[in-house]
């Protein structure tokens, strides 16, 4: 198991970066390597964001010293979301099988999770974990289950599905919250116009874009943004400070992530669009 470690940064110094320290502060360049669970250790909210991609061998989610426990979800809650081919999670024995599109949540207090490919394909299991307090129970959730809203309008090139996977309408987490969001074809914004949430973290993860497709993922502060140049399968950490908003060259999905003060999913901050600069 791979992990790195992302630290906290302030709004004031962020307004020095220049582009290469933004990418390497936020971007999460590679969310995905053959056989291995990578993962991102963010001390924004203490979240955990990465993937599980096996392919040869079965993978383990481990704990140690850089979570401080000996298992990983002793004092974590989990979401997973398979993004491509088809697989199987494993929670203290209980085989789960998931399709392109599928989620689970996996409650604080499992023992053991695994990560397997099976059908003839390589399964891409996007990960995402906050702290947690509770124990809940561990549930599969399909693309029909996660209270899907439409949002949008075609002359705002904005029209899009939101599917909440991990939503208190939808199952019991402890401050996890996530979700897909799919664009329609000619939509290519994203969350415009923009807000924050002071009281909720939230990390991007963009995918389903064609190799010459890019994603201009907006952050900062509304009067001081600065945009991050995004490609498939890359992730990018939001603080609660920031904007996160994107904008395309072509088609693209997004599984968006939250954690911090609550699970509201409307407690957020509009910013109008004349003070974005």
């Amino acid at each position: 198991m791979k992990l790195t470690t992302r630290y906290g940064h302030h709004p004031e110094d962020f307004k020095t970066y220049t582009t290469e320290k933004i990418r390497d502060e936020f971007l999460i360049p590679q969310v995905f390597e053959a056989d291995e669970v990578s993962l991102t250790y963010s001390h924004v909210d203490r979240v955990i964001a990465g993937g599980a991609y096996p392919r040869s061998k079965e993978l383990k989610l481990e704990g140690g010293k850089a979570f401080g426990s000996d298992v990983f979800l002793e004092r974590r809650e989990l979401g997973v979301i398979c993004i491509e081919g088809a697989g199987t999670v494993i929670t203290d024995g209980k085989e789960w099988r998931m399709e392109k599109g599928e989620g689970m949540y996996i409650g604080m207090g499992t023992e053991e999770v695994l990560f397997r490919s099976g059908g003839g394909t390589h399964p891409k299991f996007y990960l995402m974990s906050s702290p947690a307090h509770h124990g809940y129970p561990t549930v599969k959730i399909t693309r029909e289950d996660a209270n899907p809203t439409r949002l949008g309008e075609a002359e705002n090139l904005n029209v899009r599905t939101i599917y909440k996977y991990i939503h208190p309408a939808v199952c019991q987490s402890c401050q996890l919250a996530m979700g897909m969001t799919i664009l329609e074809p000619g939509s290519v914004w994203n969350t415009m116009p923009a807000h924050t949430h002071e009281r909720r973290m939230e990390v991007y993860f963009y995918f389903d874009m064609s190799a010459d497709t890019v994603v201009f993922h907006l952050h900062g502060q509304a009067d001081e943004t600065r945009h991050i140049v995004m490609r498939n399968e890359q992730a990018v950490i939001s603080p609660s400070w920031s904007l996160h908003s994107g904008v395309g060259t072509g088609a693209y999905t997004f599984i968006w992530g939250m954690a911090g003060g609550n699970q509201t999913f409307t407690d957020m901050d509009h910013i109008p669009m004349d003070q974005l600069k």
